[in-house]
């Protein structure tokens, strides 16, 4: 086994015996992969759980999770195909890119000029994708899509155990948890980039170092800064309507 994919695994192993549920463990993966493919990468982690719509249920960034938003509202895109078909998914240039010229087009005024979107497999079926986004063309070459490949089926195994580990009930409360985090999250970005006048990767980036100095979790600085401006608590609406 290389160093590299040995690094892998030990990162992967960190993030499934250190955090508490599937919320932090996704997350711990997004942020992982942007370490291990290439620097100046946004991950999301799209995730389907049996017959409900794919969602983002782990993101490093404001700019995954749009990337991620844009594709479940047309209904396809790269990682929606990477999910549907098992197949990994690479776009060299967004300026160029014919498949899918409307999320091709977004993307771009998103910033994104490229990507990659990796199958994540658990039991022999594709229950999630690894997005990675780059703001520059030509992000992906042969060393990074093998490193991406690389890591997915490894975290793929961890994904696997993981979910072995959480019960349906439990993993369904913990991916709602992970898309309400998202909503209070952006709420928060909305109130900093109003205050501060900046845009929202620079919103995204002082909240992350404040929590990080103060060490409070994301989530409950987000919510104490909506609850300041409104009075009240945030309350995102509910990301699963209960069949």
């Amino acid at each position: 086994m290389s160093n590299e994919a040995h690094n892998d695994l030990i990162g992967l192993q960190n993030a499934l015996l250190n955090t508490g549920n599937m919320e932090q463990f996704l997350h711990e993966l997004a942020v992982l992969s942007t370490r291990v493919v290439t620097d100046g990468l946004s991950c999301g982690m799209t995730f389907r759980q049996r017959s409900r719509m794919p969602v983002t249920a782990a993101c490093t960034d404001p700019l995954a999770a749009a990337a991620d938003d844009v594709q479940y509202q047309t209904g396809d895109g790269p990682c929606l195909h990477a999910l549907r078909h098992a197949q990994p998914v690479r776009i060299d240039d967004m300026a160029t890119h014919g498949r899918w010229p409307r999320f091709a087009r977004q993307a771009m005024s998103l910033g994104i000029r490229s990507s990659f979107a990796v199958p994540l497999i658990a039991d022999g079926e594709p229950v999630g994708a690894l997005n990675l986004y780059a703001r520059r063309p030509g992000a992906f070459g042969p060393a990074e899509t093998r490193r991406a490949e690389a890591f997915a089926g490894n975290a793929s195994g961890a994904l696997t155990l993981a979910l072995r580990l959480a019960t349906c009930n439990d993993l369904n409360d913990q991916l709602r948890s992970s898309i309400v985090s998202r909503a209070i999250i952006d709420q928060a970005l909305g109130v900093i980039m109003a205050t501060e006048r900046c845009p929202q990767d620079k919103a995204f980036a002082l909240l992350r170092t404040v929590s990080q100095n103060t060490n409070v979790k994301l989530r409950d600085l987000a919510a104490d800064i909506v609850t300041s401006v409104s009075g009240e608590p945030p309350r995102p609406a509910a990301p699963f309507a209960d069949s």
